[in-house]
């Protein structure tokens, strides 16, 4: 019985793996064709599955971006915005443009930078804010946002369920680096704002 339900398990994850794998060929976030890619691998740029980065997340195979950042700020805010934690700082070690592309596996000098809209620099000023929480207290707070434990995301599960990562608005609350389905790395489509009218009420 035991060997039955490994045997599932393995099973199972293959075929989750050829799924995300499909999901994110053919995008630009798909760097197997790239010449500074020796290995030809897909996932092997961000991920790997030995020696990881220590004390990043998800596998993290590629060098972190150690800028300062200058933050959105308004009068109308009322979270509170750190400096990019949790998966925004391991979208902004390619996405400000401080780090090479090429620098993963421990490699370091590489030589292919991000360019054009996708290189956000590290004045975040004008960008919507990352790396703050967002709960039910700040909703209330703000009266402009919509509880995040009882909205639907239009993903199958509420806000906090789908979109937030220990409570906090990440890169990844709006964009899923493994799928370009609704252009722009989006979790969901934004026709007539439907991204941006989940968590925002007006």
């Amino acid at each position: 019985m035991k060997k039955l339900n490994l045997l599932t398990i393995l099973i199972m994850l293959a075929f989750a793996s050829i799924s995300f794998g499909q999901s994110i060929s053919g995008t630009a976030h798909d760097f197997s064709t790239k010449l500074w890619n020796a290995s030809g691998e897909i996932c092997v740029v961000c991920h790997t599955p030995h020696n990881a980065i220590a004390g990043a997340k998800l596998l993290w195979n590629h060098e972190l971006s150690t800028a300062t950042y200058t933050l959105y700020s308004s009068s109308t805010l009322d979270a509170t915005v750190g400096q990019p934690d949790g998966s925004s700082k391991l979208c902004l070690s390619c996405h400000d443009g401080t780090v090479a592309v090429d620098n993963f596996g421990g490699t370091t000098g590489g030589s292919s930078f991000i360019v054009g809209d996708a290189e956000l620099g590290t004045d975040l000023s004008n960008d919507h804010p990352v790396s703050f929480t967002y709960d039910d207290a700040l909703a209330t707070t703000d009266g402009g946002l919509n509880p995040p434990t009882s909205t639907n995301s239009g993903l199958g599960g509420t806000i906090d369920a789908d979109m937030l990562a220990s409570n906090k608005v990440q890169c990844s609350s709006c964009h899923n680096p493994h799928d370009n389905t609704n252009g722009y790395f989006l979790v969901k489509s934004n026709a007539a704002s439907a991204l941006c009218l989940t968590c925002h009420n007006k």
